[in-house]
Formats: structure tokens, sequence, C-alpha cells
């Protein structure tokens, strides 16, 4: 081995041996995901049903790292995750695929901020026969691929990427830098919530170096409000229950709610965040109807406002999963149910 082979390999060690240390990973998870990547040439990214801001940011920064490097890469999301929710429709995802390519045989799957592979329920990805890569951050992933980084300590699986290409020395630049940080931004609620960190500051840093524009980036996600989601959010707060003595608060936002207010479910994002701050409350509660975009009839979207409840483990219960301040799961229980069995979750959690 030359003295400058021997000279790389010591760098990637040394940094992978930093991302484990910081990112709670086992060293050779990584090293393992740096040899899948540079080994392979064609792929075929996804993330999980409903993406959110570090789904969809992830996604489309790991095809910008896998371009760079020469690789075949496409995206793949099922029809049904469009329209996406409004905050996200500025992302340049028009390549996306619905449908998967001519030549699915030989591309290998990478999942990213996926938990679990149920939560990309489209059979010729979870069925088939392809090389499977699990790329995530949250502590309860199940490890479903043939190789899996799993970094529960990273703030979101964007930031995950970015490390990745930083390892493989590819240079980001402010097409590649933007999606990152909407993952970064997004995950972290603006750099608010505990899975923040020092790490997390510094790869902010880095992309806004690289060319991200941050105040047209969070007029894009937060302030482009159409007036049919204000409507639709007061409709939401007017409803709001208050249960489990005090420390549950739920909001259900039904189909009666879209068609009143001119919406629909895709403009339901960030409604959550008005529950959790209530005071008081332990856990808030969103639940919404779903109607042609789910597998289920609604979805529960669940925060630990405190950090004493998990509410991981309560969506684990009904098939979903998360962080543990922040998940949700799909289900066909009704509202009645979903409070009960939301209720004694929470009390035998704190115990009382």
């Amino acid at each position: 081995m030359s003295d400058l082979t021997t000279s790389a390999a010591a760098e990637v060690a040394a940094e992978t041996a930093e991302f484990s240390a910081a990112n709670g990973t086992v060293g050779s998870d990584f090293e393992r995901m740096i040899d899948e990547i540079r080994g392979h040439d064609r792929f075929l990214l996804t993330a999980h049903e409903g993406p959110d801001g570090d789904a969809l940011g992830s996604l489309l920064g790991m095809h910008h790292l896998l371009t760079k490097l020469g690789k075949d890469s496409v995206m793949f999301l099922a029809a049904k995750e469009f329209p996406l929710p409004i905050e996200y429709r500025f992302l340049p995802l028009e390549e996306v695929f619905h449908e998967p390519p001519a030549d699915m045989a030989d591309r290998v799957i990478m999942f990213l901020d996926c938990g679990n592979i149920d939560r990309m329920p489209v059979p010729f990805l979870t069925e088939g026969s392809n090389r499977r890569l699990n790329i995530d951050h949250h502590h309860d992933n199940t490890r479903f691929g043939d190789v899996n980084l799993v970094a529960p300590k990273a703030s979101c699986t964007a930031e995950i990427v970015y490390d990745i290409a930083h390892v493989l020395g590819v240079p980001i630049d402010a097409e590649m830098a933007m999606p990152l940080y909407v993952g970064l931004i997004t995950d972290t609620g603006k750099f608010m919530y505990e899975n923040t960190n020092a790490h997390t500051h510094r790869v902010a840093a880095e992309l806004i170096d690289a060319g991200v524009d941050v105040d047209d980036t969070y007029r894009r996600l937060y302030e482009h409000v159409p007036i049919e989601k204000l409507r639709l959010v007061a409709r939401a707060l007017d409803g709001i229950q208050i249960k489990c003595g005090g420390r549950v608060a739920i909001s259900y936002i039904t189909a009666e709610d879209y068609a009143a207010t001119g919406s629909g479910e895709e403009m339901t994002e960030g409604v959550i965040d008005h529950l959790r701050s209530i005071d008081g409350i332990k856990v808030a509660a969103v639940i919404r109807d779903l109607g042609n975009r789910g597998r289920a009839a609604r979805k529960a979207s669940l925060r630990s406002s405190e950090g004493d409840v998990d509410v991981s483990a309560i969506a684990r219960k009904q098939g979903g999963g998360g962080h543990k301040r922040a998940a949700g799961f799909s289900t066909d229980d009704d509202l009645p149910t979903l409070v009960d069995f939301l209720c004694g979750e929470v009390t035998a959690q704190l115990g009382e």
C-alpha cells in the first residue's frame, strides 16, 4: 500500500471513529456504508411515507452526493405522497420516480430517514431481492437493511448525509446544501429541540458557507402560508381537547374540516407545535383524516412536551415509530378509542 493510500485510509478511519463517537454508532457501520457507496454504481433512493423535511432533504442531498461521485441515482416516492405539504413544494423534486425504473433489478435500494421498512409499504421495495442500505437517526430503527448506518445521536438524517459527503471528499455546493439545511432546520425545530448540538450548528454553518440562503429558505418553509391553511389551523386549535387529567392535548382534524376550509391533509404540518406549547401538557397529539393519501383512515402525530414521556414507545404499539419526543402512527381506530389508548399509555409511563 502506498504512503498516499495509507494516509487516506488513516484519515477515513479517524473520521469514522469521530463520527461514531459523536453519533452513537458502531465504527464498522460507517465504514461499511462508505464501502457500499463506493462499491456500487446504480442506486434507487427512497424515504418514509408521509415524508417530512428531513426525509426529503436527505433524499435530495444524497441524490446530489451520488451524482457528484459519478453514480447513477434515481429517487422514488409513491404517487400518493403528492401533493407534498405546502412547506416543501419548493424543493426540486421533479425528477422523482413514482414507478420502478426498468433496470430496478440492477439497483441498490437506499432507505433514508426510514425507521422501519413498513414505513415505505411499496412491494417492489420491500419484497424484492435488491441489496438494501439503511441510513437513519431514529433510535428505534429496526436495522432492516443488509447494511445499516443508524446514528441515534445525530440531529437528523441530513446531518449523516453531510458527514458521509465529508468523508468521501464530495464538495457541497449550494444546490446540495439547501435540501440538507432543510432537513437540519425542520428536524431540530429551528435548532430548538434537544437533538441540537454543537456539531449540528457547525454543519449548519458550513452549509450556509456553501451557499444556503437562510432568509429565503426560512420564508419558504414557514412564511409562504396560504389562507386555506390558516383557516384549517384555526379550526384545529378551536377543537383542542384536554384529556387525561390535563396531561394530553388532542386535536382531531376531519375531512369536514378540509372541505370547510378549502384545504387538505397536506396542510396540517405544524399544527402540533401549537399543542405542545400549552402549559402543563405532557403529550400533544394531532389526529387527522387521510382520505386516499394513506393506507389507513387516519394518522396520529405525537409530541412529548417535556421529554418525560417516550412517544416513540407509544407509536410502536400501533405499528409506528419515531423519536422519544416526536413520533407517529397510522390507524383505523376512531377518536374515542385513540383517546383511551393515548391516556392509558401516558398514565402508564408517568406512573400516576
